[in-house]
């Protein structure tokens, strides 16, 4: 079966993601942490917290996809892409975009803490994650209540990031066609040169 490694197209402008999806099944195969109590000032709050923690993007973790033509393959992101990713993510505004299940737009969700899994003592241990390095791991905040109480059913277990990338294979074909049709165009103009 094919292994797509997806990147990020730099002369793409809507490369990258555009939203976190709260999902049943996410594609990354890890279920998130919801966190519901939380200390301010040493006093402990009885309002649940309504922050979900978890994964948005583990590196070189193979996803299964099926397109419409039925061809399966596998994709999967470098650290680099995943690092990049995110970064974009934030630097085009896009911490409040979130759907469910990758339909509906919803509101009330904002992700707002982020950093990516650099060695063994990573914060995400605390919270009894095992994430490899370069993991992208996200906290999101819930003020919505019909997602909090899908989270309080089990109907939503994870993230799913939405967004553009490019097939990195089909990239090189693409520059290898720009670099063959380059040299054509410098050929014909030094041959009309002369």
């Amino acid at each position: 079966m094919r292994i797509v490694e997806l990147i990020i197209d730099e002369k793409d402008e809507e490369s990258g993601i555009s939203a976190v999806s709260v999902v049943e099944s996410p594609a990354i195969e890890s279920d998130f942490l919801a966190l519901k109590k939380h200390e301010i000032e040493l006093k402990e709050v009885d309002a649940e917290k309504r922050i979900l923690m978890g994964a948005a993007l583990i590196p070189n973790k193979q996803i299964y996809r099926k397109n419409e033509k039925n061809e399966e393959y596998y994709i999967y992101f470098s650290e680099e892409t995943v690092r990049k990713a995110s970064e974009l993510f934030f630097m085009n505004s896009n911490h409040n975009n979130a759907t469910l299940e990758h339909k509906d737009k919803i509101t009330g969700m904002s992700v707002v803490e982020s950093w990516i899994v650099e060695g063994q003592h990573d914060k995400s241990m605390n919270y009894d994650f095992n994430f490899p390095k370069g993991t992208w791991v996200i906290s999101m905040k819930v003020n919505n209540d019909e997602i909090w109480n899908k989270v309080k059913l089990g109907e939503v277990k994870g993230f799913s990031i939405e967004g553009y990338f490019a097939d990195k294979y089909e990239m090189s074909l693409v520059n290898e066609e720009q670099i063959l049709m380059d040299k054509i165009k410098e050929i014909i103009l030094n041959g009309e040169a002369n």
